[in-house]
């Protein structure tokens, strides 16, 4: 009886501590150096969120955030099935409070009327890129393009519209909730940088182990691939061993 009530206690340890790393409201600061960054030209910061899903963006994360924004990157999956737009308008306005907004689909976008998250996403002023590219400057000059593909699974991806008639001397920012992208990118895509997510860290991990690989800043064909955990959860409102996590990103010039 005591085995059995001490086993009981730690699998509700278990389950409120995955409760908790599910809900964390953590920033992650990191420095991305770029050889293409422009000379002479400011860093770039970026606010990076992807798989918001049924989270609220709370003025508690935003306070965490430890500088200037000059852009913030919706890597997809802003809602699901069930979520109200209003919630993900609220969002995005607390969003917009940061700086511009730039906003990818995410294959569970693709849940809810396409119609009305279109006319949300514009009513609110958000960059929604489909296979597509804009310029971007920020308030200090600083010069990129942001290039984002509809998704991998539930769109219809298209990279080499998205990256057509950008030179290859400016610095491109690839944005895909899949980081699965990385298969179809080559040299003549002219990327300087992926923003993903979608996998969730593999949200629940044993021994380390998971169905995906921990996010985090990688190198897959010479190119820098960034993966988030995420901010939200799919399915179960848990996490063990990939806590939720946002993004403060700077982008310098590699010397």
């Amino acid at each position: 009886m005591v085995i059995l009530l001490i086993v009981l206690a730690l699998g509700i340890g278990l389950l409120i501590f995955m409760f908790s790393e599910a809900h964390r409201t953590y920033v992650e600061e990191r420095t991305i150096h770029l050889s293409r960054f422009p000379k002479n030209q400011q860093p770039l910061r970026l606010f990076f969120i992807s798989d918001i899903h049924k989270r609220t963006v709370s003025s508690k994360l935003l306070e965490k955030i430890p500088g200037e924004v000059d852009f913030v990157i919706i890597g997809g999956d802003l809602l699901e099935g069930g979520v109200p737009l209003v919630r993900a308008r609220q969002n995005i306005q607390q969003l917009k409070t940061l700086g511009p907004v730039y906003f990818v689909w995410g294959n569970n976008d693709y849940e809810v009327s396409q119609m009305q998250l279109k006319q949300m996403l514009k009513d609110e002023g958000v960059i929604a890129l489909k296979n597509e590219h804009v310029f971007a400057v920020s308030k200090y000059g600083t010069t990129c393009h942001f290039a984002g593909v509809d998704d991998l699974s539930e769109g219809q991806m298209n990279l080499k519209r998205a990256v057509s008639s950008i030179e290859p001397e400016q610095l491109t920012i690839l944005l895909s909730h899949n980081p699965d992208v990385i298969y179809y990118v080559d040299e003549e895509s002219k990327v300087d940088l992926i923003l993903s997510g979608h996998t969730h860290g593999g949200q629940i991990r044993l021994f380390n182990l998971g169905m995906y690989e921990l996010g985090g800043l990688k190198e897959k064909r010479k190119i820098p691939l960034f993966v988030s955990n995420g901010y939200g959860t799919t399915s179960l409102p848990l996490r063990l061993q990939a806590r939720a996590q946002t993004h403060y990103i700077t982008l310098k010039r590699k010397e």
